[in-house]
């Protein structure tokens, strides 16, 4: 792609979102994440390739399904109560709509079915900002919205996302499927908690982001994307299939690793709230995404691949991917849980 059309849609990217996040009008909310959406269709299609046209096609479909269900609800809302104002939603109808078109934007339980068939039609860099940066733009608006939501509403939507996120990638093998349902799964603990402590849901965010991210890169830089091609990792970059193993663990939320804290926090809040069952349910539901997660890091570095790689030139050269960010990335997903206080109490 030409990097002045690259530049002006990663800058478009930018200040869609941006324009989500500023905006206390849900017209000018509306036009960032339309202008998010559509920076990133040239992105997605850029392949040429027919899975990558699908994939594109499915996602120009949900998304403009949800932007015009937020369109409606908004203006349902406006004609009702005559508000405009992101926090001023007082139409009960109107807020059940936009919950749902907002769930359907970042791919939540029971809408989420074009988030692992669109994941799966994306080259690994697009997907990455598909699980990342799309998510923040609708989720300052869940954020803003969170006091007035239906609480039953937004708990079922945690419930099923938890389940669904874990059950449905039991049985992929493609890597990139495996992600799009740890994406559901984490979204799914991040709505949970939204109404009880909207600071902690952010704080999951931030920290889904960078285990992700860090994620994303290391299958990218091993050039994988299916779970058999991870079998021959070890012998090529050990050290980075280590960092990798612990990552996914991280994932999964294992302690000591940070994956652990965002899930102790919210079932710490779950059972302050009087919420004992639905907190013993995600923590079983988190168990179903731990399955996946070790399965990958049993496929990484306790598996001999049965085909041995009698050609050495390949898993010698060099590789010429920059590894700074993923470095940054797999420090901060590992290393986190000794400063949970210090984070509490700049977020609580």
């Amino acid at each position: 792609m030409n990097p002045y059309v690259l530049a002006i849609l990663l800058s478009s990217l930018g200040i869609g979102t941006t324009l989500t996040f500023a905006s206390s009008h849900w017209l000018l909310a509306w036009m960032g994440l339309e202008i998010s959406t559509l920076a990133i269709i040239p992105l997605m299609a850029q392949q040429h390739h027919p899975r990558a046209v699908e994939a594109t096609t499915k996602y120009f479909l949900t998304q403009a399904t949800a932007a015009a269900m937020i369109l409606f609800a908004s203006t349902t809302n406006a004609w009702t109560t005559g508000e405009w104002n992101i926090q001023e939603m007082s139409n009960p109808t109107a807020l059940v709509l936009i919950t749902m078109a907002l769930a359907l934007k970042i791919g939540l339980a029971p809408v989420h079915y074009w988030l692992p068939e669109v994941l799966q039609g994306l080259d690994l860099t697009t997907g990455l900002i598909l699980s990342t940066w799309q998510k923040l733009a609708p989720f300052a608006l869940i954020y803003q919205i969170s006091p007035m939501m239906n609480p039953t509403l937004v708990i079922m939507l945690g419930l099923a996302s938890t389940i669904i996120g874990g059950w449905g990638g039991l049985n992929q093998t493609q890597l990139r499927k495996i992600l799009a349902y740890s994406s559901i799964a984490h979204l799914g603990w991040m709505m949970i908690v939204m109404q009880y402590s909207p600071n902690l849901a952010i704080l999951n965010l931030i920290l889904y982001i960078t285990m992700t991210t860090a994620t994303f890169l290391t299958f990218k830089n091993v050039a994988s994307t299916k779970l058999s091609t991870l079998t021959l990792t070890w012998s090529k970059t050990p050290m980075m299939t280590t960092m990798a193993m612990m990552t996914l663990l991280s994932l999964g939320g294992l302690p000591p690793l940070t994956g652990f804290m965002p899930k102790w926090l919210i079932l710490q809040e779950l059972t302050k709230q009087d919420l004992p069952l639905t907190a013993s349910i995600m923590a079983l539901a988190a168990l179903l995404s731990l399955f996946f997660y070790l399965r990958m890091c049993y496929a990484m570095t306790l598996t001999i691949a049965p085909n041995t790689n009698n050609n050495t030139s390949t898993w010698r050269q060099k590789s010429s991917q920059t590894t700074m960010t993923l470095s940054i990335a797999t420090t901060l997903a590992l290393a986190l849980l000794p400063i949970t206080p210090a984070i509490m109490a700049l977020t609580m």
